[in-house]
């Protein structure tokens, strides 16, 4: 939609979105509400197993695509800011910025290792065997899908093709910013959360030296960022001319230091003003809140590799036609329909299921870990599909109860859930997140919670509000709360023992098999 004719001209952002499959893009007023919305995939490479690749190039083109589609018919000098997110995928480029091949194959469009990508397995293993200290801020061991462990792989498998060629490594949010901006600021976000810099003392010399990538150190970490800003800073001179033009915007208006995706979906949904709603969050610390950003690498993944994988998959594809629904819409009415006198959730009492098919990103931080299920009967019909499909989602929901307890167990207090992305969309996931973690589900006004985080980056870097908190507070607004069923407490409790029981037993499985 687009701003109506009586509407007083106001102030406009721009937020872009990168995600694993699709750019997408949002024209945002200054109360936070989506004017327009555009979409356009983007290319992936998958050139072995776990070798997931990606074209910066092909990125920058679809953002231009987005952006000039949410333009259209607005006076684009009403429009302040601008800004990006993006998952943190790592983009090389040489000295004089042109993309460099993260492949054997030497196929320089491809110049991204996707943030899914595991090649370096190796790599992050001698990582973990250091135990340097940098390691204790990314929660004891480093993730194979973080930096270090691709820039290590790089070095040590394309040395003559991308290595000693390379000038600059990005996260991809920040190489969006420097497209847009010719400015060579990092995020702090991407730095941090991806990178190992800390926020109080910068890079450690001594981590980059122990692990064999001492060449950052010498150039006083020139190709990695050595100038790093806070999310929403604004950059440089704003828009180039020549990004101006390619995205159909004025000429240096704002542009803001990015987020990672995930974060800026934090950003749109976690700062919205509850009061009246009953929540224990009222008038405590933001630190109260919990956001979820249930986007590909949370949920999607898993859920659609249970459904897809199901002997009645086709039918069940066939009658969401028929119906002009999706299949997890029909899967929620069809649960409904069998759940006769009982709560939904206990469908599952005998069918159990550990979701981590891609290993476990956080709170284990254990790529070696597997899907698992348990309670598997002959039927294949679609009742059976729907109930593991039930299974899928409250797993996911345990993962995020599991998560939350690490959190607490660090010191941190937390009374409420804020939901975006997706599957937020989706009323079963979201009763059964309430249901599992006992705790209220705020959904989001704006379902775009994270292009809304995007444009509230481009609303502060124009300098209209004075922080990104006032910024939060007046741009993201509650939808609807969502209530745990309090009565089915103890079925979740018994369901959540089994949930850890199956990660013991996993490892268990493993050490025997290991074992002489």
């Amino acid at each position: 939609m687009m701003p109506g004719g009586d509407q007083e001209p106001g102030s406009y952002y721009v937020g872009v979105d990168v995600g694993t499959g699709s750019v997408r893009a949002a024209l945002v007023d200054q109360r936070g509400i989506l004017l327009a919305f555009a979409d356009q995939p983007i290319k992936r490479w998958e050139p072995q197993f776990n070798h997931h690749e990606q074209s910066s190039e092909d990125i920058w083109a679809a953002c231009c695509v987005v952006t000039k589609k949410v333009v259209q018919g607005i006076d684009v000098n009403q429009i302040r800011g601008l800004g990006f997110d993006a998952t943190c995928s790592l983009v090389v480029l040489d000295k004089q910025f042109r993309p460099l091949p993260v492949n054997h194959e030497g196929d320089s469009r491809r110049n991204i290792i996707m943030w899914l990508d595991h090649r370096a397995i190796t790599q992050v293993h001698r990582i973990n065997e250091t135990k340097h200290s940098v390691l204790q801020c990314v929660g004891g061991v480093m993730s194979v899908e973080m930096q270090a462990p691709k820039l290590l792989w790089l070095k040590e498998n394309l040395r003559e093709t991308c290595w000693d060629k390379a000038g600059h490594f990005f996260d991809l949010p920040d190489f969006l910013s420097w497209k847009a901006t010719g400015v060579t600021a990092r995020s702090l976000c991407s730095l941090v959360c991806k990178w190992t810099y800390s926020a109080e003392k910068g890079w450690d010399d001594s981590f980059w030296k122990m692990i064999g990538l001492e060449d950052f150190v010498a150039d006083n970490y020139r190709k990695i960022g050595n100038q790093v800003l806070p999310p929403g800073a604004s950059l440089g001179n704003g828009l180039t001319p020549e990004a101006a033009k390619d995205l159909g915007l004025p000429a240096g208006i704002a542009v803001a230091a990015p987020l990672i995706d995930a974060h800026a979906g934090g950003l749109g949904v976690i700062g919205a003003d509850v009061r009246g709603h009953g929540l224990a969050c009222e008038g405590q610390p933001v630190t109260s809140r919990l956001a979820i950003i249930c986007g590909t690498s949370s949920c999607h993944m898993g859920i659609d590799h249970m459904v897809q994988g199901h002997a009645a998959f086709p039918e069940l594809k066939a009658k969401a036609a028929a119906r002009c629904q999706s299949v997890y819409a029909y899967l929620n009415s069809h649960l409904d329909l069998i759940k006769k006198a009982q709560p939904v959730g206990f469908l599952t009492v005998d069918l159990h299921v550990w979701p981590d098919f891609h290993g476990n990103r956080s709170p284990l931080a254990d790529l070696t870990l597997k899907g698992m299920v348990t309670g598997l009967k002959l039927s294949q019909d679609l009742d059976d599909l729907a109930i593991l499909y039930l299974a899928t989602v409250q797993a996911i929901a345990f993962g995020t109860r599991l998560i939350i307890e690490a959190m607490e167990a660090a010191g941190h207090s937390i009374s409420t859930l804020f939901l975006c992305g997706g599957l937020s969309k989706n009323p079963l996931f979201v009763q059964m997140h309430a249901d599992i973690t006992g705790m209220p589900v705020v959904l989001s006004q704006e379902v775009e919670s994270v292009l809304v985080g995007a444009s509230i980056l481009g609303a502060c870097a124009s300098g209209d509000f004075t922080s990104v908190q006032e910024a939060m507070a007046r741009m993201s607004k509650v939808g609807k709360v969502v209530f745990p069923r309090l009565e089915d407490k103890r079925y979740y409790d018994k369901k959540y023992q089994v949930f850890l029981k199956l990660v013991e037993h996993q490892k268990e499985y493993a050490a025997i098999m290991k074992g002489d």
